[in-house]
């Protein structure tokens, strides 16, 4: 369950502090449209809709193919206690997380994030080795106040890193085979322990065919295309 911002008593004071962040909104096609905050940004309408933006979801995998995921910390104001991928984020609208040349913005937040919640040091994850491999339009409204609507770049790394996770973010990591991962969201299934939507959408429609191609990946780049799955 999400959090209500409003009550002192249940938010935490590090995460409450990320909600003035200011993110990329941005139209259907992508197009950067302006800023808001975190906070602007994931807060229900009226309408029960929340503000388009970018964000991005990487995808680590170590050199035997294994992917790294984590759930995120209880203080979490959104999705707190769910498994999810790797690292999901935003990139924010300063000048250079804003260049649009292959994504450079984007993937520079990328690092920037991997080293803040994972603690994987910058020149393990260089903006050059993070691949931009598509982008994902959704939108999962919830039953409270917050939601997510989102232009969502995929980026994957494959490399073994060092990771030293921040408490704060996360609560627990772990490496999956890809023979076991369907066992593994069976399991956490079993054990009501949720998982967010976004990687919900990306592990039963098109996580399978990239991990199967891990070895081949840049073949599935497509920066002309949206995938819209709302």
């Amino acid at each position: 369950m999400n959090k209500d911002v409003n009550s002192a008593e249940e938010i935490d004071p590090q995460q409450c502090a990320l909600l003035s962040e200011p993110c990329i909104l941005v139209d259907e096609n992508d197009l950067n449209v302006g800023s808001a905050s975190k906070r602007e940004c994931h807060l229900m309408r009226g309408d029960g809709t929340s503000l388009l933006h970018r964000a991005f979801s990487v995808f680590l995998f170590n050199s035997s193919g294994e992917l790294l995921v984590h759930r995120r910390s209880d203080a979490k104001i959104t999705f707190p206690g769910h498994y999810t991928n790797t690292c999901c984020s935003h990139p924010l609208h300063t000048p250079e997380e804003t260049i649009e040349d292959d994504a450079l913005g984007v993937r520079l937040a990328a690092q920037r994030r991997l080293h803040f919640e994972l603690g994987i040091p910058p020149e393990q994850a260089t903006p050059d080795e993070l691949i931009y491999l598509t982008r994902i339009h959704y939108a999962s409204p919830s039953d409270g106040m917050w939601g997510e609507h989102e232009m969502d770049y995929i980026i994957f790394l494959q490399k073994d890193v060092v990771i030293a996770p921040n408490e704060n973010e996360i609560q627990d990591t772990r490496y999956v085979k890809r023979e076991e991962f369907q066992n593994f969201l069976n399991d956490l299934k079993e054990n009501d322990i949720p998982i967010t939507p976004w990687f919900s959408l990306i592990a039963q429609n098109l996580l399978p065919i990239w991990w199967e191609n891990l070895n081949n990946i840049n073949k599935f780049k497509d920066h002309e295309n949206i995938h819209h799955m709302m």
